[in-house]
């Protein structure tokens, strides 16, 4: 992982400081690299307490181990981050104890950001952020403050310093979330085995959702959905 949140080195937890963390990702071999990376409570003063792969998994772990910050994908199975919080608001909410979200996650799109943002997560970081700007992360968003990549929190001050609703893009809608995120990928350049690897899926299932893209928004090919995502703005 590379510096991504542009905090500069960051002293190692006190002996004093802890903080009780979920992992929610569809990928076991990240979740396993973040547990080695930041999970060395003596050290990080973090200490794992739960992991979850899809929706339901994350709201069945959150709510039995009721930790301080959930570190928590964007794209997942069930709905993705955004059902999480969705499902998750009574605890968000609560007085006592709050349970407050992370975003971290491979995508940068302006979406995802504000998506999560919109559903109470308290920051956002890309998979890009170095293991010790993680743990600086998590505390502080343990302590109420927002965080983000220094990229992304001029998305979250465009969207949230105009007062007009966004507009409605009916064909855009029809994408599933991790359609967007490979639609926007395709219309970058990258080739079907750059885009598996970046979002850590087999090419052949780059494949089904390109085809999926293409058919929801009546495309007959890459160059075809190139311009659509540029039109938009997408890319």
């Amino acid at each position: 992982m590379s510096d991504e949140t542009g905090t500069g080195t960051t002293a190692e937890p006190s002996a004093e400081r802890r903080v009780r963390v979920v992992l929610v990702d569809d990928h076991r071999m990240f979740r396993t690299g973040v547990q080695a990376e930041i999970g060395r409570t003596d050290v990080t003063g973090v200490e794992v307490v739960g992991e979850a792969a899809d929706v339901d998994q994350a709201v069945t772990v959150i709510t039995a181990t009721r930790p301080e910050v959930v570190l928590l994908d964007v794209h997942l199975p069930g709905g993705g981050g955004v059902e999480v919080l969705r499902r998750c608001t009574n605890l968000m909410s609560a007085s006592e104890d709050p349970v407050r979200f992370l975003a971290l996650s491979v995508s940068d799109a302006a979406e995802d950001v504000i998506g999560v943002i919109r559903g109470g997560a308290r920051g956002y970081v890309t998979k890009t952020i170095t293991g010790t700007d993680l743990v600086d992360s998590i505390f502080r968003v343990q302590e109420g403050d927002a965080v983000f990549s220094p990229r992304l929190a001029g998305f979250v001050l465009d969207a949230f310093a105009s007062t007009d609703a966004p507009p409605v893009d009916e064909d855009l809608d029809r994408l599933t979330q991790r359609e967007r995120e490979v639609l926007r990928l395709i219309a970058r350049g990258y080739a079907y085995k750059e885009i598996a690897k970046q979002l850590y899926i087999s090419v052949k299932t780059v494949e089904s959702h390109v085809s999926a893209v293409l058919r929801k928004l009546q495309l007959s090919n890459r160059h075809e959905l190139t311009r659509w995502a540029t039109a938009r703005r997408l890319v």
